[in-house]
């Protein structure tokens, strides 16, 4: 059985492309728009994904979660490594590579991208995800602040801030209406990459706003990475002939 890691539009391809693997989410989004079988929900850590792994007959595991998904990257590299079970990632290309790149703010951390965002003022549009909107509370509680997430975080929000409830991808035009409604000043991201989520770069440029751009993590040393469906497909047919 091949094993699909997904939660990014690179996983639902995947899956759709592998009738016969399962794609496993981590269940953290609501309804998530996904067909064929699926699984939902954490393994218990590099063991449980071990076990996993043997139990399953898993043969090979593509590595398709969000490029910011550290812990299951190292998760899913050591179980892996302990069990022999071929693994690849696929990691859509980075935006350090776009155009306008060399004129955003890169910063490390959520909590330096809140204080850059600060500096420049609202309105800012926030685009963290879920997870990661509550860092911003603090620093930036009596900003104006939009936030766009899938689902809506599990705290409280100030008063000032608009939580805008999308599922991308987002068209341009789109991107472009939002921006002229709110009149953005600053935007907050993190280097998701790929053309899914991009149009708000284009928007920004466009607008005249700030981008703060939290960089990716560090890579897993020595895991083989792709950086599309078709390659994955192919690494995919080698390994299961």
């Amino acid at each position: 059985m091949i094993l699909i890691l997904g939660g990014t539009a690179e996983g639902r391809r995947l899956a759709a492309a592998l009738p016969e693997a399962l794609l496993s989410l981590a269940g953290r989004t609501d309804n998530p728009a996904v067909t064929g079988r699926t699984r939902s929900g954490g393994f218990g850590g590099v063991d449980g994904l071990a076990e996993f792994l043997r139990t399953q007959q898993v043969s090979a595991v593509v590595d398709a979660t969000h490029p910011f998904a550290a812990t299951m990257h190292h998760h899913a590299d050591r179980a892996c490594a302990d069990v022999g079970v071929a693994l690849l990632r696929v990691e859509r290309p980075s935006w350090g590579q776009h155009p306008e790149a060399a004129g955003w703010q890169w910063v490390a951390s959520h909590a330096e991208a809140a204080r850059a965002a600060a500096r420049v003022g609202g309105p800012i549009f926030l685009t963290v995800g879920r997870q990661h909107t509550p860092d911003y509370v603090e620093i930036l509680a009596d900003s104006d602040v939009v936030a766009r997430v899938t689902d809506p975080p599990d705290v409280a929000l100030p008063e000032r801030w608009t939580v805008l409830r999308s599922r991308g991808p987002f068209a341009l035009d789109d991107e472009r209406a939002l921006f002229a409604g709110h009149g953005f000043r600053c935007v907050v991201t993190k280097d998701a990459g790929g053309s899914h989520t991009d149009a708000k770069l284009t928007a920004a440029r466009e607008a005249g706003a700030a981008v703060v751009m939290i960089s990716r993590p560090e890579p897993e040393p020595g895991v083989q990475v792709v950086n599309s469906v078709e390659d994955a497909l192919e690494w995919v047919h080698a390994v299961a002939s």
